[in-house]
């Protein structure tokens, strides 16, 4: 529809308040009357629509709860054109609250699903554990912006710092996440492995993953010290990982022997020392090798496999050992110590060294 016209009217002295004449025809001044209408000022818009239905929904049940959801649509906050209510805060808590449930309790029974897949191997089933855990909680974070009917324009002016905080602030988060996802899927590093951890120090000691986690991995040692590692460092980094392939772990153990012992006694009591210790596996089948005619010994290197090195290496090596030195005891198989000869020179400040001490003593 059109704007319906209107007449044109005399114009008037501001100052007499009588028509004003043209001088050239002697006619009044005629002008239009000024159309333009003030734009009304645009009404604040809900950020929460689902709040204003739920809240209606509310008033038509018990006129109680509608009088308390009316005072708290009142206590509101205006920010430029979008308008926050207490009660939007209030439902924005309460499905959050509801969500948050929903997606835990989700997770969980996936979990307890997942455990029971026996075609699943260890790495395979945390790999799905955490893919599908990222998908529900996505889908969960989904799911709450459209119960709450969240108009997404609103949370566009904090865009630009989200995308800000992920490239700067959370870009190692993201890295040590897809880092944890790639070594699932190749397997190289799973849960149960035997990797060397190295301290601050250097000391280098040995522990077990416990669990890969979305940030790092978790690995115990024997001393049930707990190492955070981001998964990222295990990418660019040199990992030992000593059940990779096989669990089976070979261990060596140098002993000396003197040389008045008898080599093929020393032999067979070093086997025989190997096959008392129960961690030593049977097959593959330990060796001793003589390895060189040092300074003051023989020099052999006994071999054996385990196939637990989560249980330790020190202490394996340590029961081979109190073995070895009970059958040598049992047999008078020596083991040396370095000797050395001490020869003094005689000279007259020595003499006179001698001399003195000499007297001192027989006083």
């Amino acid at each position: 529809m059109g704007v319906p016209s209107q007449e044109p009217i005399p114009m008037l002295d501001p100052e007499t308040g009588e028509p004003m004449i043209d001088p050239e025809t002697g006619e009044p001044l005629m002008a239009l009357p000024d159309q333009s209408v003030d734009a009304p000022e645009p009404e604040p818009t809900e950020a929460i629509s689902t709040a204003t239905d739920l809240g209606e929904a509310v008033s038509e049940q018990s006129e109680t709860f509608g009088g308390m959801v009316d005072s708290m649509q009142g206590m509101a906050l205006e920010v430029g054109s979008m308008r926050v209510s207490l009660w939007d805060v209030f439902v924005v808590i309460l499905v959050i609250a509801v969500v948050l449930t929903i997606a835990w309790m989700i997770t969980k029974g996936m979990r307890g699903v997942l455990k029971r897949v026996t075609k699943l191997d260890e790495s395979q089933r945390v790999l799905a554990e955490k893919i599908a855990t990222i998908i529900i909680w996505v889908a969960a974070f989904l799911i709450g912006i459209d119960l709450l009917g969240i108009d997404l324009t609103a949370l566009a002016v904090f865009s630009g710092a989200f995308g800000l905080a992920i490239g700067f602030g959370l870009q190692k988060t993201f890295g040590n996440l897809i880092s944890g996802i790639i070594l699932l899927m190749d397997k190289s590093i799973k849960p149960g492995d035997v990797i060397s951890v190295t301290d601050n120090a250097g000391t280098e000691s040995f522990g077990q993953i416990r669990k890969i986690g979305i940030r790092a991995i978790s690995v115990v040692t024997r001393d049930q010290t707990e190492y955070l590692i981001p998964n990222e460092n295990l990418m660019i980094n040199q990992v030992v990982n000593w059940s990779y392939s096989s669990r089976d772990v070979r261990v060596k153990a140098p002993v000396g022997v003197s040389y008045g012992s008898d080599i093929d006694l020393v032999t067979e009591l070093l086997y025989k020392a190997v096959d008392d210790v129960p961690r030593v596996l049977k097959s593959p089948k330990p060796r001793v090798n003589l390895m060189g005619f040092g300074d003051s010994s023989v020099d052999f290197d006994v071999r054996f496999w385990i196939q637990d090195p989560e249980e330790g290496m020190t202490n394996i090596r340590s029961d081979v050992y109190r073995r070895i030195w009970q059958l040598f005891k049992e047999n008078d198989i020596e083991i040396p110590f370095p000797q050395r000869d001490l020869n003094l020179r005689t000279n007259d400040q020595f003499q006179q060294l001698v001399e003195a001490i000499a007297q001192r003593m027989e006083k």
